[in-house]
């Protein structure tokens, strides 16, 4: 009992400095004063994807479509039934109008905008978190978390053929991981009574791997320690992720985009500026297994993964198949 109280009160500890760490907007405020390029990036994406985006769908639902319901209206209000109507012909014919613009206006400008927006945003994130990581060089102390994430091992630089393919093959096999498990995520929601508790939880995770990957990217940590690192402090990386899914989870999937691709870019900057290191192994923590032990968050994904890696025949993976989690 008192070990199951112990490890509940550090996993309570771990998620709250996650959580606390992924509101510390300020050190984005402070990152945009440093860069005027990072400055531009940020509110190129608020413009995009917040007066654009946004600004579309709340016109198309306070404007668009009270002007049709004007001009094509839905009902007689003249009799009672409609069936009597001499002109509920018509006001089918309306109806079946209105909602064709309306799928229209999603048909050409929507879903055009969503796709251009995706593509445009992954580009700009990534300047986005280059740009913040080269304002964070200029305070050195806060590179101590790349320095404990390689601790134990020198980095090895080495350009040769079968290096390249190992970063080839570790490429391949973090898309496809991260692909299954957002597939993991998106089948958990249809789940009965539980389903969209596990999904909150699982898409929590995914957000916050994508904001903290930037960062691992630029500081070359290798994808079988960040792996074992995210997965080892797990409790951490879901009170990260949690402000990030509950800014957009509950609203409908369009405008639930257009939040979290504004807000985004704000949470890869906090990961950015985050020392993990000193939050997580604060309070006389110093080791990294004396705390909740190791979470299989990737377990399925990574399944599937390798199922997909052999049936393609990428051999030169199985020189890092064993330096990764099981």
């Amino acid at each position: 009992m008192e070990v199951a109280m112990s490890r509940t009160k550090e996993a309570s500890r771990l998620w709250f400095a996650g959580f606390a760490d992924a509101c510390c907007l300020h050190r984005v405020v402070a990152l945009c004063l440093r860069s005027k390029k990072l400055s531009i990036r940020t509110g190129q994406c608020f413009l995009l994807n917040g007066f654009i985006f946004l600004g579309s769908i709340v016109l198309l639902k306070s404007l668009v479509i009270p002007t049709l319901e004007w001009i094509l209206p839905e009902n007689c209000s003249q009799i009672t039934s409609q069936d009597s109507c001499p002109f509920s012909r018509v006001l089918r014919l309306y109806s079946f109008l209105r909602s064709a613009l309306v799928q229209l206006f999603y048909v050409f400008w929507f879903y055009p905008l969503y796709i251009f927006s995706i593509i445009l945003s992954t580009m700009w994130y990534n300047d986005i978190a280059k740009h913040g990581f080269a304002a964070m060089e200029e305070q050195p102390s806060n590179q101590n978390e790349a320095v404990a994430l390689e601790s134990t091992t020198e980095k090895e630089n080495l350009v040769d053929l079968g290096g390249v393919m190992i970063g080839i093959g570790e490429q391949v096999y973090s898309i496809l991981l991260l692909t299954f498990f957002f597939l993991e995520v998106y089948a958990l929601g249809f789940v009965p009574y539980i389903g969209k508790t596990l999904s909150f939880f699982l898409l929590s995770w995914l957000y916050a791997y994508y904001c903290f990957e930037y960062k691992w990217n630029f500081t070359e940590v290798s994808l079988d320690k960040r792996l074992d690192f995210f997965q080892s402090n797990w409790a951490f990386f879901a009170g990260f992720g949690n402000p990030c899914v509950l800014a957009s989870f509950f609203f409908s999937p369009l405008v639930g985009y257009g939040v979290m691709a504004i807000l985004f870019p704000l949470f890869v900057l906090t990961a950015t500026s985050s020392r993990a290191e000193q939050a997580i192994f604060s309070k006389g923590r110093k080791e990294k297994d004396a705390g909740l032990g190791r979470l299989p968050l990737f377990y399925a994904a990574d399944t599937f993964s390798m199922w997909v890696l052999r049936l393609l025949n990428l051999e030169s993976w199985e020189q890092v198949q064993e330096k990764k989690m099981h």
